[in-house]
C-alpha cells in the first residue's frame, strides 16, 4: 500500500525535510537547494519556503543572506550548552515523573522501549531516532508539566541533524538499549536517583560521540 501524504503540501514537505536531515541525507552544513528539492518532491516553492521557516524556528536550519538555507551546524560550545540545559530540565522531569508513575505508565514505557529495540535490530536509523525520542518524551510527559516538556522538545530539535550519525554506529545502538533497560529497571524499583544517574550517563555518551563528530568536521 502506498503511504498517503499528510493533509497539506507544507506538512508533506516538512516531514520529508525532517526525514532527510534526521537520516543524514542532508548533513549539517549542507546547503538546501530549493529548486532541486521542489522538483524532487513535486511541489511549488511556496510550501517549501514555509517548511524551511518552520525548521528555522526549530533550530534545524539557518538562513544567510545571499547564501540561502543550510542545515544548522553546531559548535562544540553550542552542543555542550544544549545538553547542559537538557540535563537540568530532564532531571526535573524524571524526578517528577517517577513520583507519579503507575503500573500502566511503566508498561507504556516498556512498549516504547520495545519499538526502540525493534528499530535497532533492523538497523533502521530513522525509525530508531523516532522511537528513542518517543520513549524519552513519554517518560517526561508523565511528569505532568507540559511547558517543561515543550522546552525539552525544542532542545532535542536543535540536535536532530546529528542524531542519525550517532545511531549509525551499531555499538551506539547497543549502548542506548542497555541504558534504556537499566533506567527502566531503576524506575520499576523506585530507585529515582539511580534512574537519574543512568540517564545522565546516557546523555554523556551521546555528547562525547557528537563532540568527536563536530571536532573532526571542523
Amino acid at each position: 500500500m502506498t503511504p498517503q501524504r499528510p493533509p497539506t503540501a507544507q506538512q508533506f514537505v516538512l516531514d520529508e525535510l525532517r526525514r532527510a536531515i534526521t537520516t543524514g541525507r542532508i548533513r549539517p552544513g549542507d546547503p538546501i537547494r530549493q529548486d532541486v528539492l521542489a522538483r524532487e518532491l513535486g511541489v511549488s516553492r511556496v510550501p517549501l519556503r514555509e517548511a524551511l521557516k518552520t525548521l528555522q524556528g526549530e533550530g534545524l536550519v539557518s538562513y544567510r543572506a545571499h547564501r540561502g538555507y543550510a542545515v544548522e551546524e553546531l559548535s562544540l560550545d553550542d552542543l555542550r550548552e544544549v545538553y547542559r540545559i537538557r540535563e537540568i530540565l530532564e532531571e526535573e522531569a524524571v524526578r517528577r515523573a517517577a513520583a507519579r508513575l503507575t503500573a500502566d505508565d511503566l508498561k507504556a514505557l516498556e512498549r516504547a522501549e520495545d519499538e526502540v529495540e525493534r528499530a535497532a535490530g533492523a538497523g533502521d536509523v530513522l525509525l530508531m531516532a523516532a522511537a528513542n525520542r518517543a520513549f524519552h518524551m513519554a517518560l517526561y510527559e508523565f511528569a505532568g508539566m507540559p511547558r517543561l516538556v515543550r522546552m525539552i522538545r525544542t532542545l532535542w530539535d536543535s540536535t536532530d541533524a546529528y542524531r542519525s550519525i550517532y545511531y549509525g554506529e551499531p555499538a551506539n545502538r547497543d549502548r542506548v538499549i542497555d541504558e534504556h533497560r537499566a533506567a527502566l529497571e531503576a524506575l520499576r524499583e523506585e530507585a529515582v536517583d539511580e534512574a537519574v544517574r543512568i540517564l545522565s550517563t546516557h546523555r554523556a555518551h551521546a555528547v562525547a560521540a557528537l563532540e568527536r563528530l563536530i571536532a573532526t568536521s571542523a
